[in-house]
């Protein structure tokens, strides 16, 4: 029997440096521009894909099957899909999970996702990590069909992620409420927090929640007079997209949080924003840190936590040495963490203010939970008498007891 000919168009990947990988359509049809990184998650992947610090990037999965479990309804971390194309080297042909509800392949066309599907995504990885993250483009059906100098033209064209601002676009356009109550907690409410939605996870305010936190999530605009109208007893600074030089109005808002003394926690985004307004640097990384198996070293207690990460940048402040943060009136800092592949810094803490942050994500809902006691921290930063600074909040017992709650949909591994 002659085996018939595929039907699926072709589509290319091409990289800034001129590198061409040829493989099939997979998604939507067309052409979508980005930068090229790599996520090394074996599962999760719809988290991934609804993730807003994916903003304008193009990623490329480690994990070679991509799409087993499908898509379902509840482990969505946002709104939509973030990324801006996807590349998988074998893509499901069928979905098996009790959950699923469509095709991975169906998404990400009813949302206009192009991808490309049959490349060698460990080639494509390898690659990366000798010449670093690129500007990159898929295209697929006609647009395949385009001269390829002309393509790799376009690539090269198109914006650096470095002076990206893009907070402001994936954040909420209004305000919203995420209520105790509504996630498992029976008792009064513990305390407010304002959330500031720079590209905000669905998980991060659910894990407060769970904490008996009242989570008011705001705008990535939103003004220090608009954080003390919902009195919170606490701010928070979430992750998301872009180069946090860039994110002048959230640092000058950090700063006047700082000033005013409020406990303040942040992730990702937000330690770098917070590194950024004690007076510290930021830099692009050669190629990122994303996937869910990332080693960090807790600097207080020796513990080695396996973490979930999604960053380009990081925070250049010194690692093992207690300093006077650049910007002099917020005292004494230290680096709390840092990663165990590459020294990167992982964390600050504050030694004369309520204030830390992480650059991982404890809420991690795809898994590993290693890390999510930092939110009881958060929590004892802004309710115990004995806890003044975020120095302070070492001294609590960091265990963690992954409840039903947190392994949300009734799958641990979140699949």
């Amino acid at each position: 029997m002659t085996e018939q000919p595929s039907t699926t168009p072709a589509a290319l990947l091409v990289l800034e440096d001129g590198t061409v990988h040829r493989g099939s359509a997979y998604g939507a049809q067309g052409m979508r521009l980005g930068e090229a990184v790599f996520a090394t998650g074996m599962t999760g992947y719809q988290e991934t894909l609804t993730d807003p610090s994916y903003a304008r990037q193009i990623v490329v999965q480690t994990a070679p099957h991509i799409g087993n479990t499908g898509i379902n309804d509840e482990d969505a971390e946002s709104r939509k899909i973030w990324v801006a194309g996807y590349v998988v080297r074998d893509a499901a042909r069928r979905p098996s999970n009790w959950r699923s509800r469509r095709t991975l392949d169906t998404e990400l066309a009813d949302q206009g996702i192009v991808g490309i599907k049959d490349v060698d995504t460990r080639a494509i990885t390898r690659h990366l990590r000798s010449a670093g993250a690129m500007k990159a483009g898929i295209f697929s059906a006609e647009q395949a069909e385009r001269p390829l100098p002309e393509l790799i033209a376009e690539v090269k064209a198109q914006p650096s992620m470095a002076g990206a601002r893009l907070a402001e676009e994936v954040s909420t356009e209004t305000a919203y409420v995420i209520e105790p109550a509504d996630h498992g907690w029976t008792g009064e409410v513990v305390a407010t927090v304002a959330a500031i939605d720079l590209g905000i996870k669905t998980m991060t305010p659910v894990r407060m929640a769970e904490r008996g936190l009242r989570v008011h999530v705001l705008p990535a605009a939103s003004s220090f007079a608009e954080i003390e109208a919902v009195s919170p007893d606490g701010v928070f600074l979430s992750n998301g997209p872009g180069d946090p030089a860039t994110a002048a109005n959230q640092i000058g808002l950090l700063r006047e949080v700082l000033d005013n003394r409020t406990p303040f926690f942040g992730i990702c985004f937000g330690n770098q924003i917070l590194g950024r307004a004690l007076g510290f640097e930021t830099y692009k990384l050669p190629f990122g840190h994303r996937g869910i198996n990332q080693p960090v070293m807790d600097h207080a207690t020796g513990k080695v936590e396996i973490t979930s990460q999604n960053h380009g940048f990081a925070v250049d402040a010194p690692i093992g040495e207690v300093v006077t943060a650049p910007q002099d009136r917020f005292g004494r800092v230290q680096v709390s963490h840092s990663s165990l592949n590459d020294g990167v810094v992982e964390g600050l803490r504050c030694l004369d203010i309520p204030a830390f942050s992480v650059q991982y994500h404890p809420e991690a809902a795809a898994g590993p939970h290693d890390s999510a006691y930092l939110f009881d921290r958060f929590v004892e930063l802004m309710t115990s008498a004995d806890i003044k600074t975020g120095g302070d909040t070492v001294t609590t017992t960091d265990t963690e007891t992954i409840t039903d709650t947190e392994t949300r949909g009734g799958n641990p591994l979140n699949a």
